[in-house]
């Protein structure tokens, strides 16, 4: 998934945000299964980006008073 600035994010509904972001925790845990049967590596920095991301929304659902 490409990575998508705050202030993209403060332009969508809260309804949206909260897709985003089961779909960005999603790929986290499967990002986390991949690591530990060893098919990608944690140098890749994949993991650090979605959390990354996840934080970036997670802000950004505070910023709005949305309740996640």
């Amino acid at each position: 998934m490409p990575r998508v600035k705050a202030k993209a994010l403060r332009l969508q509904e809260p309804d949206q945000l909260k897709d985003r972001l089961f779909e960005l925790r999603g790929d986290l845990a499967r990002l986390r299964s991949l690591t530990a049967r060893g098919m990608i590596q944690k140098q890749s920095g994949s993991p650090a980006r979605v959390k990354r991301d996840i934080a970036r929304l997670l802000t950004v659902l505070k910023e709005k008073g949305a309740t996640e």
